[in-house]
């Protein structure tokens, strides 16, 4: 435990575990989207995730220190405890019972999501490939 702290906790490493991980449930509810296009009143499903990862990030912002459980959290959330969250969007002008599943939109959405996934994938094995390195001692 102690060595996976000294490791990843101050590198960029936690923050992309993150993204993965909201790229796999955003790719989820894509994929949901798409099945139900044709279910009549099916409201689609979104993922929020970036705001609160820029929030964890934010160095301008303060960060609270708890001394004890009970305390609130104060300022920034600290990267471990930001969580992609699903949710249904609101539309109002959308009729009641409609379906707002628009598939040029999900299939766009899915493209973007691939590509960022593909990008983390290939960014965190590019940090383990350095951390290796450092521990056989080899140069770049």
């Amino acid at each position: 435990m102690i060595t996976k702290e000294l490791l990843f906790k101050k590198t960029s490493l936690p923050a992309v575990e993150k993204s993965l991980d909201a790229s796999m449930l955003r790719s989820k509810a894509i994929a949901n989207n798409i099945a139900n296009i044709n279910v009549p009143g099916y409201k689609r499903v979104e993922v929020a995730f970036e705001d609160d990862l820029k929030k964890a990030l934010d160095k301008t912002k303060l960060k609270g220190v708890k001394t004890d459980q009970a305390h609130f959290d104060l300022g920034r959330p600290s990267i471990p405890k930001v969580h992609p969250k699903s949710y249904r969007p609101i539309d109002p002008s959308l009729p009641s019972g409609e379906n707002d599943v628009d598939i040029d939109m999900e299939n766009a959405k899915l493209a973007e999501t691939q590509l960022l996934f593909n990008f983390g994938t290939r960014f965190a094995q590019e940090r383990f490939s350095a951390i290796q390195q450092a521990i056989q001692g080899k140069n770049r």
